[in-house]
């Protein structure tokens, strides 16, 4: 049906005629129209057109928006980030002034980690405590007291100038999450290039996960530390074999754990000794 045509039969019905502003008409919707039984038979084959809602009394009336009124969508680039050093010191210098997650702006200081740095067995926890973020060392308070425990009793120490019996002690995040809470996914993430450079320098012969959130974090799971303990991994490119036990945080609220944890140092000790 041609336009003029329909305009006609939607005047006959009382149906409100809606049309694009500044666009012209070719008829005057005034016309007047004689209401034949034939404009009536088109004119109910026509698709109803909605007529719009009345607005509220004194409230401003709103305009459906056209491509012309559309926000334009901003596209952010990516930020790349500079790569990180390869050797010690610029890896230490690199995560004393990182910035890449929001646990920047909470911490006193960053933990970068202890150790020898050519050591056979490499620890990793989830994340410094506020002991850690106050003294810039990993594992300083209770739990690594108790830590420190545990590997003398395999005959390990992080302060062991033979490297064949050191250790080396790190975290999946640098920084203290606030309140102690678990590190997120995306503060992990962010570490993670820095925590990778520490394996590869290490070449450590294990890596032992301490606790859920350090073992998840690293085997990119959300399985329970009752089902992680156990099995022998393997992390990273260079499939270095990881273990996971409990962290000493949980053994100190849990002291009957203490006899697992034991079995589990004794596996540990064993590898070492078969990788040596």
């Amino acid at each position: 049906m041609n336009n003029p045509r329909r305009k006609r039969y939607l005047k006959a019905l009382g149906i409100d005629v809606w049309r694009q502003r500044g666009a012209t008409v070719a008829v005057a919707v005034d016309e007047p129209v004689e209401v034949t039984a034939e404009v009536v038979q088109e004119a109910t084959q026509l698709r109803p057109v909605a007529a719009p809602k009345a607005a509220a009394a004194g409230a401003p009336r709103r305009q459906s928006p056209t491509p012309a009124m559309a926000e334009p969508v901003v596209v952010a680039a990516a930020i790349e980030r500079p790569p990180v050093p390869a050797d010690w010191e610029g890896l230490r210098a690199m995560v004393k002034d990182c910035t890449a997650c929001k646990l920047c702006t909470t911490r006193t200081q960053t933990v970068f980690g202890v150790g020898h740095q050519t050591a056979p067995l490499m620890i990793v926890g989830e994340g410094p405590g506020a002991d850690e973020d106050a003294q810039g060392e990993p594992f300083v308070g209770r739990a690594g007291k108790l830590l420190d425990e545990m590997l003398a009793a395999i005959g390990r120490s992080r302060n062991e100038p033979d490297a064949a019996r050191a250790v080396f002690i790190a975290n999946v995040v640098k920084c203290r999450p606030p309140g102690n809470r678990d590190p997120e996914a995306d503060e992990v993430e962010a570490c993670r290039p820095y925590l990778d450079r520490q394996i590869e320098r290490v070449q450590p012969k294990l890596i032992v996960a301490l606790g859920r959130v350090a073992a998840q974090r690293l085997l990119s799971t959300d399985a329970p530390l009752s089902r992680l303990r156990g099995p022998l991994y393997h992390y990273g490119p260079d499939k270095t074999p990881l273990l996971v036990t409990y962290h000493p945080a949980y053994l100190l609220r849990s002291p009957r754990e203490k006899a697992k944890s034991w079995d589990d140092l004794k596996k540990i000790h064993r590898h070492l000794v078969q990788s040596a």
